[in-house]
């Protein structure tokens, strides 16, 4: 890396440090050079690919959300040299008074996102079902059966992924970034937020990226907060003619498609220490888990699954 800086982009190179961590294979390093401060991912092949995060970055450039320019791109080893968007992301800045404004710009570049990608020629895959239950099914192999050594039985299991999968593809679809949370969108003096880790956005659900930001794997707010958020958000969706649908429907969507990505996500974070070492998203699974709980118990159909959480899987945590 330090090479191709250095004798193919002529770079002179001050200090090089880890500019941040990831869930997946890819590293990011700090550099600072008299041309200035850049950020440079080494998405090593052949476990990931940097072409996708190149072509979506200038797919939601042009639906005018702010994502680091890519100023120099190395694809055969997996270089790329972006902006740097500095170090404060939105959980490190999110507190009660500062909430309202960091959310606002949030949801105003989500709005982005919704309105103007889809009039792209995106070319993004489609969320569809057989992604939904890939999904699921790494809370089944990596949490329950891997972790707790626990096999949920199976109609209960095809029941609920059914539940799961139904609501999601019933809803109006848009460009879906898949990680919009307080840990991927960077704090920034002017366009605030800096959006990053978009390489996996698809074509799937209007609520799911809103649920991702609104009930966060790492922060969490009061009930009454987040539908308050949801509400202004679907009204403004309503509006701009995103959605036809009433409230209690798409409180429906956003709660469904909250548990679904819930339960990848704790499914993730298991994967993560068993198979990868990195143990530090452990600490994440009780409050991830205490969403999906409190979904199960609103609605009478998730009642069985919300039994089988209390009685097997609770007690194990």
């Amino acid at each position: 890396m330090l090479d191709w800086l250095e004798n193919d982009l002529l770079l002179d190179i001050h200090s090089c440090e880890p500019a941040s961590s990831d869930a997946s294979f890819r590293r990011y390093f700090r550099i600072k050079a008299p041309q200035g401060q850049f950020i440079v991912m080494d998405a090593p092949p052949p476990q990931e690919k940097v072409e996708p995060f190149v072509r979506i970055a200038d797919l939601l450039a042009r639906s005018q959300v702010n994502v680091p320019t890519i100023f120099r791109q190395n694809l055969s080893n997996g270089f790329l040299l972006l902006e740097d968007f500095g170090s404060q992301c939105f959980l490190d800045q999110l507190n009660e008074n500062t909430a309202a404004g960091l959310y606002q710009s949030a949801f105003d570049s989500l709005f982005k996102l919704q309105a103007n990608t889809p009039q792209l020629d995106s070319g993004l895959p489609a969320y569809d079902e057989p992604l939904l239950k890939r999904e699921l099914a790494i809370f089944d192999d990596w949490f329950l059966e891997q972790s707790l050594d626990i096999a949920m039985p199976e109609p209960l299991r095809s029941s609920l992924h059914d539940i799961l999968i139904a609501s999601a593809l019933e809803q109006p679809t848009t460009c879906v970034h898949r990680d919009y949370h307080s840990r991927n969108l960077m704090v920034l003096d002017a366009d605030s937020p800096g959006v990053i880790d978009f390489q996996d956005a698809v074509i799937g659900p209007v609520t799911y990226d809103l649920v991702s930001l609104l009930r966060d794997c790492y922060i969490a707010w009061p009930t009454s907060q987040v539908e308050q958020w949801m509400t202004h958000y679907y009204q403004r969706l309503l509006q701009a003619g995103l959605i036809d649908c009433d409230l209690l429907r798409f409180k429906r969507w956003f709660d469904l498609m909250g548990m679904q990505r819930h339960l990848k996500a704790i499914g993730i974070f298991s994967r993560l220490h068993i198979r990868d070492n990195k143990s530090g998203y452990l600490k994440d699974i009780p409050r991830t888990l205490n969403y999906v709980t409190a979904v199960c118990a609103a609605y009478p159909e998730l009642a069985d699954f919300g039994r089988f959480l209390h009685e097997q899987v609770l007690p194990k945590l």
